[in-house]
C-alpha cells in the first residue's frame, strides 16, 4: 500500500477522499466506490500502487487516438477498480474487480518505462480500467517517462477533479474521455457517475493544452436519440471547438446488458453524417466497417489526408501539418 494523494483528515479517524468527483467520506477501514482507496486509522491507502492487471503494446490507433502520433504504438497498462459502475462495461472482469482476489503483477514506475522503450513505444497509455484511480503509480510513472521522452495518454472516463488533473497534466500529453451519455439521468442510472463534471474535465484537458479525444458509445435504446446527440454536438461545437476528434462506437453486449441489441451500423452512419453537417471536422466510427468511419478527412477541400485500416494506420498523407492539396491545416499532433 501506499499512502494517497488528494485526501483530507477529518474527526475519529475518517478521511474524505478527494480525487474524483465522489469525494468519498470514509471511516476507518472503509474502502472508496473505486474499491481500491482505502481508509486505515485515519490514512486514505492506495491499494494498488505497482500493481498491474494487463500489460501490452498497442497501436496508439485503438485507444482510441486518431490525431495523436497517428502510426505509433502505446505501452498500454491497467489494473483492477473503477469509481463508474457501468452496467454495460466491456472490461468489467478488471474495473469491478476485488482487489484482494486478484491475480496481479508487481511493477515500478522504472519498470513501466523500460517496458515502453523496449517495445519502441512513442507513450505509455493507462487504459483497460480507470487510470484516475491509479493516480499515484501513473503520477510517478508519467514523470520518468516525459524525462525519458516518452509521451503520456489517460484514456478514462473523465471522473476526476479539477486539482489532481492540473497537478499531473504537465506529464499528461494526451487524454481519450468517454461520454457515457448526454445525459444526467443515465449517468446516474446506469454509470453510477455525473456528467456536468466530466463536460467540466473536457474544458479544462483543453486549456490544460492536453490533446483530447472524445468517445461516445452508442447503446441502442439508451442514449441513441437524435435528440440528445444533437445537444451533445452542439455542445461539442460551442464549448470546444470544430477540430476535436469526436468517435462513436458501436455497443455490443456485455456484463449486465447482454440482453440489448447491439448497435446498427446505420446508426452510425447517421450520427456521422450529422456531425459532419454540423460543421465538425473529424468525426469517427469505432467497432464496425464503415466507407468513411476510420478516415481523417480535409476539412476544406475532403481529400482523404489519414487511411486507417481496422485499429491501424495504413497511409498519412499530411505534409508538414496540412493537406498536400489545398495547404489547409490539419489539427494533428505528428511526434
Amino acid at each position: 500500500m501506499k499512502e494517497a494523494m488528494y485526501y483530507d483528515k477529518l474527526e475519529n479517524l475518517k478521511v474524505r477522499c478527494k480525487l474524483c468527483p465522489h469525494n468519498c467520506r470514509l471511516g476507518s477501514g472503509k474502502t472508496g466506490i473505486c474499491g481500491v482507496r482505502r481508509n486505515v486509522d485515519g490514512i486514505l491507502y492506495s491499494l494498488i500502487y505497482g500493481e498491474t492487471s494487463s500489460t501490452h503494446p498497442d497501436p496508439i490507433e485503438k485507444k482510441p487516438l486518431y490525431h495523436f502520433i497517428p502510426g505509433s504504438r502505446a505501452m498500454s497498462f491497467g489494473t483492477v477498480g473503477c469509481n463508474f459502475k457501468c452496467d454495460f462495461c466491456q472490461n468489467s472482469s478488471i474495473s469491478q474487480a476485488d482487489v484482494e482476489r486478484s491475480s496481479l503483477m508487481e511493477i515500478t514506475p522504472k519498470e513501466t518505462v523500460r517496458m515502453a522503450k523496449r517495445a519502441g513505444c512513442a507513450s505509455i497509455a493507462w487504459t483497460y480500467n480507470e487510470p484516475t484511480i491509479w493516480y499515484e503509480f501513473t503520477y510517478d510513472s508519467s514523470k520518468l517517462a516525459h524525462e525519458a521522452g516518452i509521451k503520456n495518454i489517460y484514456v478514462t472516463n473523465g471522473f476526476i477533479n479539477p486539482e489532481p488533473l492540473k497537478n499531473i497534466s504537465p506529464y499528461l500529453d494526451a487524454m481519450n474521455i468517454d461520454i457515457k451519455s448526454f445525459s444526467e439521468d443515465f449517468y446516474h442510472k446506469i454509470a453510477g457517475g455525473r456528467l456536468n463534471e466530466v463536460l467540466d474535465t473536457c474544458k479544462l484537458a483543453r486549456d490544460l493544452n492536453i490533446h483530447i479525444e472524445l468517445t461516445y458509445l452508442v447503446i441502442p435504446k439508451l442514449n441513441d436519440e437524435a435528440g440528445e446527440i444533437e445537444q451533445y454536438l452542439h455542445w461539442v461545437l460551442r464549448e470546444l471547438g470544430p477540430d476535436i476528434p469526436l468517435h462513436f462506437s458501436a455497443f455490443h453486449p456485455d456484463f449486465k446488458m447482454t440482453d440489448r441489441e447491439r448497435t446498427p451500423t446505420s446508426t452510425l452512419v447517421n450520427i456521422y453524417e450529422q456531425a459532419k453537417e454540423m460543421g465538425l471536422h473529424y468525426v469517427f466510427l469505432g467497432n464496425v466497417l464503415a466507407d468513411r468511419g476510420a478516415n481523417t478527412y480535409c476539412p476544406s477541400c475532403d481529400k482523404c489526408v489519414i487511411k486507417r485500416s481496422y485499429m491501424g494506420l495504413r497511409k498519412n498523407r499530411i505534409k508538414d501539418g496540412k493537406c498536400p492539396k489545398c495547404k489547409t491545416a490539419i489539427k494533428i499532433i505528428q511526434s
